[in-house]
């Protein structure tokens, strides 16, 4: 007789449940829940494994040792929601093969006011005080203000005075809990007189990053780290509304990894919040539009679970509250932007996103660079910062009706100081390095010879008819270029490429066009589609488009090399069927310069 197959683990019951269309949820959280289904399908490929025991140790920890301490629940276990455990399991639940530690070393979670972030994250600082197996942990509740971190400390602070077993094995002061047996302690911490330096945490729990005017608590903590086996750093936050903050750029992060664009097995992302329509996030919307009948209302009660996934643990009285909270909303419009960041986690800084991800990925297409030895093409170099990713971009158009624009990308990054990019941006230079995706110069600043021998040998290989720059910072390597035989004005022509509405704004429009179509091959190239999805649009009031630098707060050196060289190639005889066809090249430079 069979064995019957034993029911799914509740991390994974939960992520089936979300998937399925069981549980309300929105998309992030949809993705997050497919990352943990396809991880325990790929795990032994990548190394890895999900212990169950370990994910139940940490779940079980919160009904075992914890009471709540105000509200309804007084006095009751700590049982954590299907939500919760989800999040507790997996951060717990992960490791590597390699030494059996924790996978996830940075978790961040977004989601919305009332929904007991602050209890579970000083539930967490005391099971990692206690049970973590860390000599001398240092856990800290770390924030910008002492009344901040003091917030959180006080509920773990509270849970442990309530708690029979932990007042027994650990030392209990106002502002400092320590577990002598291990010579551990748990204490809040600020940037405050200057709090956070020379600290080694273990953990590091960060609340409200959305507050947060800088990134120098997550820097100095991450940064103490680095002699710790396991060390977690977990952030937790509302909605915010500065897209320039280290809140905005922890949130893209997540988004790429939920994705899909980028691979970071170290960190862990939860987002909820409410959905944007499909036609919509088409058009470059990446919050829920007032007004369009297919995008998430706010106001609509029944989408709140998407943003409160406890909602209805909580029982009447949360319900009751986010009822008053949009009643005053509509009745007070400065209220307004408030209760959407805060009870729906939609951030109220509204930008324009340039191509959907999918839409992208779905025009992956092969190129063969020998295929197109002897082609004509158009070439974009986008020169960064003498620190930065370089860019330099080929566009080949097609050769008949049924052809498609094919892309071949080249990107250089200075070898000695790509690993503090690494950690600063947080993308895997190193990997997309190692599979040829990035070329390291030497030293620690661009090296231009490497671009130049490369433009030179691309020269050889393919007929580059035109090469678009930037005339910033480009006087030194244009020079070069002219002794490569590129002229000004000639068969081999150098062309000063504006980044105003006027030169960009009609290729910026094509390429999505071309995108949707699907006459436009890239290979999948993973720092160009990187490049892209980090692209905000900017727009003048004549419908004009181009790349807002100042809201792309990542890299978008590859975009625009591809704009530039997308822009030439329209000009100069590209096949695509397109809003183009018919005119002649004066035709296209004006609507170029005033559609």
């Amino acid at each position: 007789m069979a064995k019957k197959k034993p029911p799914p683990h509740a991390v994974e019951q939960y992520a089936l449940d979300v998937r399925d269309g069981k549980i309300p949820a929105n998309k992030w959280s949809i993705l997050a829940c497919k990352r943990h289904l396809n991880d325990l399908k790929t795990a032994k490929k990548r190394k890895m494994y999900f212990d169950t025991q370990a994910a139940d140790h940490a779940i079980d920890f919160f009904p075992e040792f914890l009471l709540f301490y105000e509200g309804a629940f007084s006095d009751q276990p700590f049982y954590l929601t299907p939500h919760q455990k989800f999040i507790v399991g997996s951060i717990f639940g992960w490791k590597r093969n390699i030494d059996h530690c924790r996978r996830f070393r940075t978790a961040y979670v977004e989601e919305a006011k009332g929904q007991g972030k602050s209890p579970l994250v000083g539930g967490i600082g005391l099971y990692c005080l206690t049970f973590d197996d860390e000599p001398g942990a240092e856990i800290y509740a770390a924030a910008v203000t002492k009344e901040q971190a003091g917030i959180l400390f006080r509920d773990a602070h509270t849970f442990a005075e309530k708690s029979d077993s932990l007042r027994d094995i650990l030392q209990i002061d106002k502002y400092n809990i320590a577990y002598k047996a291990e010579n551990s302690f748990f204490r809040a911490i600020s940037s405050e007189h200057r709090g956070l330096d020379g600290k080694r945490p273990h953990v590091a729990l960060i609340d409200e990053i959305h507050e947060h005017p800088n990134d120098m608590v997550v820097r100095k903590m991450s940064a103490g780290t680095k002699g710790r086996r396991q060390a977690l750093i977990f952030e937790i936050t509302n909605a915010g509304y500065d897209r320039h903050s280290i809140c905005f750029q922890h949130h893209e992060h997540t988004e790429k990894i939920l994705e899909g664009i980028i691979e970071d097995d170290s960190w862990f992302g939860m987002m909820t919040g409410l959905d944007v329509c499909p036609k919509c996030e088409a058009e470059g919307k990446t919050i829920p539009q007032d007004g369009c009948p297919d995008c998430d209302d706010w106001r609509d009660e029944a989408v709140w679970e998407k943003a409160n996934p406890n909602m209805h643990y909580l029982g009447a009285p949360f319900v009751d509250y986010l009822r008053r909270q949009v009643e005053e909303a509509k009745s007070m419009p400065s209220q307004e932007n408030i209760v959407k960041r805060l009870n729906f986690c939609i951030w109220t800084e509204s930008i324009t996103k340039w191509i959907p991800t999918d839409k992208w990925n779905a025009c992956a297409f092969d190129v063969d660079p020998e295929a197109l030895k002897g082609r004509t093409c158009y070439g974009g170099l986008d020169l960064s910062t003498n620190i930065d990713l370089t860019a330099w971009i080929l566009v080949f158009p097609p050769e008949d009706d049924d052809g498609r624009y094919e892309i071949l990308c080249r990107f250089f990054l200075p070898e000695d100081n790509m690993m503090a990019r690494v950690r600063k941006d947080k993308v895997p230079y190193d990997v997309w390095a190692r599979q040829g995706y990035i070329t390291l110069t030497p030293g620690n600043i661009i090296d231009y010879a490497f671009i130049l021998s490369q433009i030179e040998q691309d020269s050889k290989d393919y007929f580059i008819a035109e090469l678009a720059f930037d005339r910033w910072g480009s006087q030194k390597i244009t020079t070069d270029l002219q002794d490569l035989g590129f002229e000004v004005d000639g068969k081999k022509s150098l062309v000063q490429f504006g980044q105003g509405f006027g030169s960009m704004s009609a290729p910026t429009k094509e390429i999505m066009t071309m995108v949707l179509s699907g006459v436009l091959a890239h290979g999948g190239h993973p720092v160009l589609t990187w490049n892209v999805s980090n692209v905000s649009i900017k727009s003048d009031p004549a419908g004009n488009q181009k790349p807002d630098k100042e809201k792309s707060v990542e890299r978008i050196d590859g975009a625009v090399a591809l704009i530039m060289a997308i822009g030439r190639a329209l000009l100069g005889g590209g096949q695509v069927r397109s809003a183009y066809d018919g005119l002649n090249s004066e035709e296209i430079s004006q609507r170029m310069v005033f559609k």
